[in-house]
């Protein structure tokens, strides 16, 4: 009995003396999470950097005026949508993918295919209260879109090559034919107080941008879960 006993103290002497080295080594370090990102993920990153880009280009111009501030909130967007291809293309050639790729994929998305746009329309002169209201639906449409599709992809039928074959409703990087649209407009001078469409009373504190209507259709058809858009 006194043999057992000295027994058991031994081990967890020894038990004890080890546990701090077995918590060192299990403690993760320093900036473990960013090592351990693949290429993709860098890529999908540059994606969000080219969203908020555009964004301060557009709060630039709202400072300075400076039309070159608003070209360069425009120009972003495209660039992020390359990098938003080419994220998905190097995860497939690479072989490899995590869980933490997909949400950086759709926060990036996020920002450069839902606050950017919204962002831009503000710029160009849809500031009245409705005007907000509808960039800010605009906007949790494109929330509730990429949050649809991380929780039905995994259940979508696949090809293959592990592709979905369609999308539930549109992508929200269809956002960009808003853009261009207004990218045409500013080009030809059409923005702010000469914005087509003009402004329309709705009463006499109420104003709105019929323009604006279009971020609506385009949230609208982001969310719409009969409209299958065939993935290429």
């Amino acid at each position: 009995m006194t043999g057992n006993k000295l027994s058991k103290r031994r081990e967890t002497s020894t038990e004890k003396s080890t546990s701090p080295t077995k918590q060192k080594e299990s403690r993760p370090g320093h900036f473990s999470m960013v090592r351990n990102f693949y290429i993709a993920d860098v890529i999908t990153l540059m994606n969000g950097v080219c969203g908020i880009m555009s964004v301060f280009g557009s709060m630039r111009y709202l400072l300075s005026s400076d039309i070159s501030d608003l070209y360069s909130a425009m120009y972003f967007m495209p660039f992020g949508l390359f990098f938003d291809f080419m994220d998905g293309r190097v995860a497939r050639w690479r072989n490899n993918s995590s869980l933490v790729g997909q949400e950086l994929d759709s926060l990036a998305d996020l920002i450069s295919f839902g606050v950017a746009p919204a962002s831009l329309g503000f710029a160009v002169g849809m500031r009245t209260y409705l005007d907000t209201v509808i960039l800010t639906y605009f906007v949790c449409c494109g929330i509730a879109r990429l949050a649809r599709f991380n929780a039905t992809v995994a259940l979508q039928p696949k090809d293959d090559n592990g592709k979905i074959s369609y999308f539930e409703g549109t992508p929200i990087p269809t956002s960009l034919s808003v853009v261009a649209l207004l990218a045409y407009f500013v080009v030809n001078n059409q923005y702010l107080d000469t914005l087509p469409g003009q402004i329309i009373q709705l009463s006499p504190t109420w104003e709105l941008h019929p323009l604006v209507l279009i971020y609506a259709l385009s949230g609208t058809l982001m969310v719409s879960k009969t409209l299958r858009i065939p993935k290429p």
